[in-house]
């Protein structure tokens, strides 16, 4: 696997959102794009944060949330990020040492450009021989 590269196995396009997006819309774009995380952006396209199904069941939990209540209020934004020249290996480690589920792939000049998940890696585990 250590010739298995992040962009061969990465999500994308991605869904981005902003900061000030209301919790209910991010709920609808995970849900209408069957996806399990948004990116959260600013107004120049630049990373901010994350927000998955995960934190949405803190959310819940919590029983503290209103529809109306901004994404920033609840996504992460201690971020760790990947590029997809970097070997699956290493990032399946980064994946457990942070104990998180999806990682944004950066690239210098165009952003984020994908996503790589736990998901991702299972997908592909499960296909090779």
């Amino acid at each position: 696997m250590e010739d298995i590269f992040v962009g061969r196995l990465m999500s994308a396009p991605i869904q981005t959102v902003t900061p000030d997006t209301p919790v209910e819309e991010a709920a609808s774009v995970m849900r209408d794009h069957d996806i399990s995380s948004v990116v959260i952006v600013n107004e120049e396209d630049e990373l901010v944060g994350i927000l998955t199904a995960t934190d949405f069941v803190a959310i819940t939990a919590d029983g503290t949330i209103t529809r109306d209540d901004p994404v920033s209020k609840y996504m992460s934004t201690d971020l760790v990020t990947v590029t997809a020249d970097e070997p699956i290996v290493d990032v399946a480690e980064t994946l457990i040492d942070h104990g998180i589920h999806h990682i944004p792939v950066v690239d210098d000049t165009a952003g984020v450009i994908g996503m790589i998940s736990t998901t991702d890696i299972t997908a592909y585990l499960s296909t090779a021989a």
